[in-house]
């Protein structure tokens, strides 16, 4: 619900089921942030006033805005957006150049607008509801010193609890001017010490956690890749220091954007707490010419008193409903195998077929091609970009693969990367021009390959038309997109030298365009994003990939750690996830089998290695887990997913939204020697029903749990599980749980 008070002044009051949300126009047009929190319900502008911050006299040493009574200190207030030079010197929401030179603005409010639709961005992805509602107010402000407009666009998800803010500036004077930043989202809190947990890393070690206490000073979250990048992910935390994963407070922040973002926490002079993000301005310079209008990427936040859990469940249910869209929203995804690390770029039509005729034997659904199928493709060093078939691998083209593969009985799924381009290749050859690079200069290369120039029309209309080409030869119900280097000599040859501050932004426009043209072309495709494993897992991306490939480490060890990070802010819904063969192909370390699917099952199950070698017993195995995923799919791929305890045990429970099955898993790093007694504590059960709750690792390898209890009893108490190995006997009651060990449970309500 968005509800307006009218006064002297306005206020507005946005709510969600279980969150307020307040500002009010102070009497020089400018926007006080009142509160954000747990739902309050106010009746009126007197009330707002407890909500208020009082003044008579302002601090030394500070500017004035104006010569009212009471003073008004822009420095020392919470402001909805600040632009810098009338005294506010926190990170400011936008910065600009006038004609004049000048690097002030002034933003103040001229009128609020209250609808019940959210129409489309005009340029950029953004959140939507199937229906077509939503509650929108859009606060229009005006510079009248320079004839600018901005606005700002607020929509309420009270299903979710989720707030989400953008900004959109106008230029109605008759003169250019820069844009250096234009933000998406400023939150400023009238309190300091918070925690501040964000999620970084790098290629094969996305998502790794960390939290600051921040009681001064400012601490920034960035990426200058090109990408969202797998360096620090847009999604971050702010809380109570004291927080827990089912307790105290904590807000959670997101991006709708998969390019350069920054974000940042600053506590100024005062102890108030001001929060950031959007495009980052480092490097971004755009140049707004009379008439024209520059859009900043949908911002989402959401606040609970439910610790983080209570914020993941907030952001899963956002971005399955609100993000997600088209025929694979709440489509059940097929467990697929991947010829990637069973075959690399060796391989033929035959060799192809007699892996997919052994996944097809344990379960398999959809048989993917990955890299090597095009142009004169035999390594990484040539042919990107010159996505014709290679016949001498594929005599009959990908339609005479794929329509062996339907005989099998299998849908055929492929491996593209339109974006990039070897040097070697004829497309490089044809058009040089083409590639991000500075001409006449000396390009610093990544992966052997370089990046398209998507903020050119020319190569988005060449991708439209030739992945058309591609995906229309055959009957292909996948693509896996991948994007495998970030950016470097940031140039687009197709833009005059005064516009190249314009290059990333316009390169993901290009993007957004080229996706939204190809998945309304085929929308009964099943789009996976890549960026070299999650160097692009965001929720741009996620509003035209139904899912993405959270990794290329497929350790299952080192893939817990990654999921249980990604799973603060995405649901296991967009994360895919895959088997592979042990010693693993990225860590070399060796772990049970049942243990790398019990954690890719916590995901879209996927398998990646040669399933033709494998011995009878290990194929049994197999079958019996993709027959077991196939059954809880619902439960592990849409079930609300919620994190027990974390460290050397991994406690995870996925729970459908009725609440009537749930699986979870115990996964445990390192064996602690003589430590014979544990418990599973299932979280998200309805406490007074009563559960079957029993072991569910197929093939009976392991000591059998098997009892009834209450969905109390099991959220806190838990199970007592059979003993484990101490070192001083065993037999078959004992729970053998070595390093890397885990172990899959199911729950029924009875």
């Amino acid at each position: 619900m968005i509800r307006r008070f009218d006064g002297a002044q306005s206020a507005f009051h946005l709510q969600t089921a279980g969150t307020s949300y307040l500002f009010r126009v102070l009497p020089t047009g400018h926007l006080e942030q009142l509160y954000y929190g747990k739902r309050i319900d106010p009746e009126s502008m007197e009330e707002l006033s407890s909500l208020t911050e009082k003044r008579s006299f302002e601090p030394g040493g500070v500017i004035r805005y104006d010569t009212s009574t009471p003073p008004l200190v822009l420095e020392d207030i919470c402001l909805e957006l600040s632009s810098g030079g009338k005294g506010d010197i926190r990170e400011p929401f936008l910065e600009l150049v006038h004609a004049d030179g000048s690097r002030t603005s002034d933003f103040l409010f001229e009128k609020a607008e209250i609808s019940e639709t959210k129409s489309p961005f005009e340029t950029l992805p953004g959140s939507c509801a199937e229906d077509g509602r939503a509650e929108r107010l859009t606060i229009i402000l005006r510079d009248r010193e320079y004839g600018l407009t901005l606005e700002l666009s607020y929509c309420v998800w009270a299903d979710c609890d989720c707030i989400t803010r953008s900004a959109r500036l106008v230029n109605d004077s008759g003169e250019r001017v820069e844009v250096e930043r234009l933000l998406s989202l400023q939150l400023d809190l009238p309190d300091s010490g918070y925690g501040v947990t964000c999620f970084h890393g790098a290629w094969v070690r996305e998502m790794d956690r960390d939290t600051v206490s921040l009681p001064a000073g400012k601490f920034a979250m960035e990426s200058r890749a090109g990408a969202s990048s797998s360096r620090m992910n847009p999604f971050f935390l702010l809380h109570d220091p004291r927080a827990t994963e089912d307790n105290g407070t904590a807000m959670g922040f997101n991006l709708i954007y998969s390019g350069n973002h920054y974000e940042a926490v600053e506590v100024n002079a005062y102890g108030k707490t001001r929060v950031v993000t959007g495009m980052n301005p480092q490097g971004f310079r755009w140049l707004l010419g009379p008439g024209e209008s520059l859009e900043a990427p949908e911002a989402v936040m959401c606040w609970s008193d439910r610790g983080f859990g209570g914020v993941s469940r907030n952001m899963h249910r956002f971005v399955r409903e609100h993000i997600v869209r088209g025929e694979w929203k709440r489509r059940p995804r097929p467990v697929l195998l991947n010829s990637w690390e069973a075959s690399y770029f060796d391989f033929t039509e035959d060799t192809l077929l007699s892996l997919a005729g052994a996944g097809k034997e344990l379960g398999v659904e959809l048989f993917v091609m990955d890299d090597g199928w095009f142009g004169e493709r035999s390594d990484d060093t040539r042919s990107l970009g010159d996505w014709d078939v290679n016949l001498r691998k594929l005599p009959g083209g990908l339609k005479g693969l794929s329509d062996k593969l339907r005989e099998l009985g299998l849908d055929f799924g492929l491996w593209v990367e339109p974006e990039m381009v070897n040097v070697n290749s004829r497309l490089y050859e044809a058009h040089p021009d083409w590639a991000m690079a500075i001409p006449g200069k000396p390009h610093a290369e990544g992966r052997k390959q370089r990046v398209l120039d998507l903020a050119n029309p020319a190569v988005q209309d060449f991708l439209i038309g030739k992945m058309t080409e591609v995906f229309s030869s055959a009957d292909i119900r996948y693509v896996k997109w991948d994007f495998n280097r970030i950016f470097s000599d940031v140039y687009s040859p197709s833009l005059p030298p005064e516009r190249q501050g314009e290059t990333a932004h316009r390169y993901m426009l290009g993007f957004y365009r080229v996706m939204e043209t190809l998945t309304a072309r085929f929308p009964h495709i099943l789009f996976e994003g890549c960026a070299s494993g999650g160097n692009r897992f965001d929720l741009g991306i996620l509003c035209y990939f139904p899912q993405i490939w959270a990794s290329d480490n497929t350790d299952a060890l080192s893939r817990a750690r990654i999921q249980e990070g990604y799973s603060f802010g995405y649901p296991p819904s967009v994360i895919s996830a895959h088997v592979s063969a042990s010693p693993n192909h990225q860590t070399l370390r060796i772990t049970p089998e049942d243990t790398r699917f019990h954690v890719a099952a916590f995901g879209l199950l996927g398998y990646e290695l040669d399933l033709r070698g494998l011995s009878e017993e290990e194929k049994r195995a197999m079958s019996e887990e993709i027959r077991l995923y196939k059954a809880w799919r619902e439960v592990f791929q849409f079930g609300d997913f919620c994190r027990g305890r974390s460290g050397n045990l991994h406690e995870w429970t996925c729970v459908t939204p009725d609440k009537s099955r749930a699986a979870g898993m115990l996964l445990q790093e390192l064996t602690k020697p003589n430590t014979q007694f544990e418990r599973y504590f299932a979280k998200g059960l309805e406490p007074g029903a009563r559960y079957r709750f029993y072991s569910g690792d197929p093939g009976g390898l392991y000591e059998r749990e098997d009892t009834v209890a209450s969905g109390e009893s099991l959220l806190s108490a838990g199970v007592k599980l059979a003993p484990g190995f101490g070192g001083t006997g065993r037999d078959g009651t004992i729970r053998l749980f070595l390093d890397f060990s885990s172990r899959l449970y199911l729950m029924e309500k009875i």
